[in-house]
């Protein structure tokens, strides 16, 4: 099976590090390497890496390269001015429902880069090739699939990184969230994470991703997969693509009001018309469990004020309880209790305020 799915430069390192190997999204990726709970507190006490180059980098470049993010995004991208800085952002479809959810950095005004969700990858670079046709913009796009892409991420990850490759530390270590330098010919350093903790993303030739995951592993940074990366972004109150959103879900059904702007009446970014005539009026929370058991995708929230349900749920190894985030009625309000349906027994939860975990520290919820 795993010679029909696609593989990172890292596979038979992974492999030969022991991962157990997964069909995620059609790629052959590593979902722990021993102790997935272990690889979740290396990151929240020290340092991890995660291979993410499954994850597609492109670049956007043209004299319209801003004309077409402005209608291919919800969020402004005329915000970023500073070479290196980033934003998140979505991008919608006609219906207002998410295509995806990605980053966009800016390094001149006809020079871009996004990076796309792995298995949304070449829809998404379709789609992008097809508004820019619609509307005549003189772009080209191009996907990086020479390129890979390391997370290291953890209280530690970034001194652990400068340890590895001390040439990088003069360029990065001024850097902000969402802000990234350039530090060598393709080689991109970008404080950027999704598991809550501090840390860069770190985006390279292929060639040359083997020996630095090796050099950070030198350092004491502990390789984790798939799993401990979904605890830990749960955690976080991050969204995961196809999970807690999709092609039917608009912004606000997923806690994303806050990456569309539409503060410019003249941006008509794609879906904008959707939004403006019809929004689902909808919660998304977080559920912290008050009993023994453990919240899943897909279970039904009871509340006062009508039915909602879980879109992602797991056993928080932080808190040592569950959580879950959850699309419920408008109305409820965090502080409340909800009642979570478990395998037919309806089991108490407390609505909380996202995230749950903040570098590496309990949130406390009422």
């Amino acid at each position: 099976m795993s010679a029909l799915l696609k593989r990172t430069p890292l596979a038979e390192t992974h492999v030969a590090a022991g991962a157990r190997m997964v069909d995620f999204g059609g790629w052959d990726m590593p979902l722990a390497y021993g102790s997935q709970l272990e690889e979740h507190h290396a990151v929240r006490r020290d340092a991890g890496m995660f291979d993410v180059s499954h994850m597609l980098n492109a670049d956007v470049q043209g004299p319209d390269a801003i004309a077409f993010l402005q209608r291919l995004v919800a969020n402004d991208v005329a915000r970023l001015t500073v070479p290196g800085k980033a934003l998140y952002t979505c991008m919608l479809n006609p219906q207002g429902g998410i295509i995806d959810d990605l980053i966009v950095y800016y390094f001149a005004a006809d020079q871009w880069r996004v990076v796309v969700n792995a298995g949304t990858a070449d829809k998404d670079i379709a789609w992008m090739r097809r508004v820019a046709g619609a509307g005549r913009f003189d772009v080209v796009i191009a996907p990086r699939r020479d390129l890979a892409m390391v997370a290291v991420q953890g209280p530690n990850a970034r001194a652990k990184v400068w340890a590895a490759r001390p040439a990088w530390q003069a360029a990065t270590e001024p850097l902000t969230p969402f802000v990234a330098a350039q530090v060598a010919d393709d080689t991109l350093v970008a404080r950027t994470g999704y598991t809550g903790e501090d840390g860069f993303e770190i985006v390279l030739p292929a060639d040359q991703v083997v020996a630095l995951w090796n050099d950070m592993a030198a350092q004491g940074v502990r390789p984790c997969g798939l799993g401990a990366r979904d605890t830990l972004r749960l955690e976080a109150g991050m969204n995961l693509y196809g999970q807690d959103m999709d092609e039917l879900t608009h912004p606000n059904q997923a806690g994303l009001t806050w990456t569309v702007s539409l503060k410019d009446a003249a941006r008509r970014f794609v879906g904008r018309d959707a939004l403006e005539q019809f929004a689902a009026p909808c919660a998304f929370v977080g559920l912290k469990l008050q009993e023994r058991g453990v919240m899943r995708a897909h279970m039904a929230v009871h509340t006062p004020l009508g039915d909602g349900e879980t879109t992602s749920g797991t056993m928080s190894p932080t808190l040592g309880v569950s959580v879950a985030f959850a699309r419920v009625p408008l109305g409820v309000e965090p502080g409340q209790t909800v009642e979570v349906d478990i395998r037919g027994k309806r089991v108490p939860a407390l609505v909380c305020k996202l995230p749950f975990v903040r570098h590496g520290k309990a949130v406390e919820h009422s």
